[in-house]
């Protein structure tokens, strides 16, 4: 028997995707809970779609140093994490914890690169939950993308090298020298000067990698090789900047044991979200509609039958009003009473 898919979730990109596509939600007691709200339903889609075995949640741990060994700028540009969004980060983790999932993050390691140590280090087929085109360079026949639907409508996108190869014109192979001749603003590095998205495409489906003709870019057309002329130590760089870091870390030996995916706490997840006000999660979690369909099936009780009619009291399940919201938040953003979401 084939092991079962591993999922892994690229963690920050997750929560940062989830903070921005609601903005100034509050429960009653003014704790922001936003990005906990969209990940928790993350996390519930995901269960629904992908139920199994084995994944794992991947977190950054700080400024990785060979990278900024090679350029001291790396990820500088970034803001630092808005106020809103670190104080979610315990309960994200909390209900993460809830819903079975492992968390790892390692020193001198970005949550790509322990993705990558152990996509490839793991039997069977990998999902990963992200939308970072650095991971592409990952995608191959066991090794699939999944991109969280656009909005709050649910659902995955599951990127393919086929996939790859439509977005970026280049396949998953090349993607490496491809983000490498681009460079990528978001991270703070320049690229190649004066070759573009087409214009990598153009070259690498060409010529092929960049270690064919790196050190001879004379051997190119005349329209690369200028522009290539003085460049190719950036290029270097970037390309050593961008390779995921695959070396498995200090005590990741067993990797089968890092990946170890318990079956949902559905009384612990119920709990903690009644605790944050989560009330439009709560009605959709197995357990509850379980017991609320159980509930819609029971006779009615016979007038004057006290056992029957208070009965309720030992047998209905124990959900509690979740807290009700006030109608605008401390930010001015408009809430439903009593429902989040």
């Amino acid at each position: 028997m084939s092991p079962d898919t591993v999922i892994l979730i690229d963690a920050y990109s997750q929560i940062f995707r989830s903070f921005y596509a609601i903005r100034h939600l509050s429960n009653s007691r003014g704790e922001p809970v936003n990005a906990l709200l969209v990940f928790t339903r993350l996390l519930l889609g995901i269960e629904r779609s992908y139920p199994g075995k084995r994944g794992a949640m991947l977190f950054d741990c700080g400024k990785v140093q060979h990278r900024i060994e090679l350029l001291p700028e790396y990820k500088a540009n970034r803001p630092p994490m808005p106020e809103e969004l670190r104080a979610q980060i315990p309960f994200i983790r909390e209900m993460a914890s809830a819903f079975g999932w492992q968390m790892h993050e390692v020193e001198n390691y970005e949550a790509d690169d322990l993705i990558g140590v152990l996509a490839l280090n793991l039997d069977g087929r990998v999902k990963i939950v992200s939308s970072d085109k650095d991971l592409s360079q990952l995608v191959c026949d066991r090794i699939t993308m999944l991109s969280p639907a656009n909005g709050n409508a649910g659902g995955f996108e599951e990127r393919d090298a086929e996939f790859v190869k439509s977005k970026f014109g280049v396949d998953p192979a090349l993607i490496i020298d491809y983000l490498a001749l681009l460079g990528d603003s978001s991270d703070n590095i320049d690229g190649v000067k004066g070759i573009g998205a087409k214009g990598a495409a153009q070259l690498l489906n060409t010529y092929g990698a960049s270690s064919n003709w790196i050190d001879a870019p004379e051997t190119l057309d005349k329209k690369f090789a200028s522009k290539l002329d003085g460049q190719c130590d950036i290029l270097r760089r970037n390309i050593k900047l961008v390779s995921l870091r695959t070396e498995l870390p200090e005590n990741w030996s067993d990797t089968e044991a890092l990946v170890v995916r318990r079956t949902p706490d559905w009384g612990r997840v119920a709990e903690l979200c009644r605790h944050y006000g989560l009330k439009s999660v709560l009605k959709d979690l197995p357990e509850i509609a379980a017991a609320e369909e159980k509930a819609k099936a029971a006779p009615e009780p016979q007038a004057g039958d006290e056992a029957d009619l208070f009965s309720f009291m030992t047998s209905a399940p124990a959900v509690a009003e979740t807290e009700k919201l006030p109608e605008q938040n401390a930010n001015g953003g408009e809430v439903i009473q009593g429902e989040l979401f």
